[in-house]
């Protein structure tokens, strides 16, 4: 089922931008099993900050390096005792599990997505 409609302004106020995933750490902390990720949007954006319940379909080696799509604009939030700075995105698989959207091919890193 989709979701009402919404205005093209409204789709505007969500910045999506691509970046590189420049640090991963684990989240032991976390109540599902996360990582901590850095990802890097560019000179404009600079590096921020976020934890991602990522770790069935991904490990820290594959991650490091791989573009990711992720809304830059959403106030910090508390999660434990990390600030996430943004919301990395994905659809889930059959399972319910993350899968990341990203670029089918490198492209500059602070891209915003139209």
């Amino acid at each position: 089922m989709a979701s009402d409609p919404i205005g093209f302004d409204d789709f505007l106020k969500v910045d999506i931008r691509v970046g590189t995933v420049t640090a991963v750490e684990p989240y032991p902390e976390a109540r599902k099993p996360a990582y901590k990720l850095t990802v890097d949007f560019g000179p404009q954006i600079g590096t921020r900050r976020t934890s991602a319940q990522i770790t069935r379909h991904y490990t820290p080696d594959t991650l490091l390096g791989r573009q990711v799509a992720a809304v830059v604009n959403f106030p910090p939030k508390q999660i434990g005792k990390f600030m996430s700075e943004i919301l990395v995105l994905g659809f889930p698989d059959a399972d319910g599990e993350v899968v990341l959207i990203g670029p089918e091919r490198t492209v500059p890193d602070g891209g915003r997505m139209y």
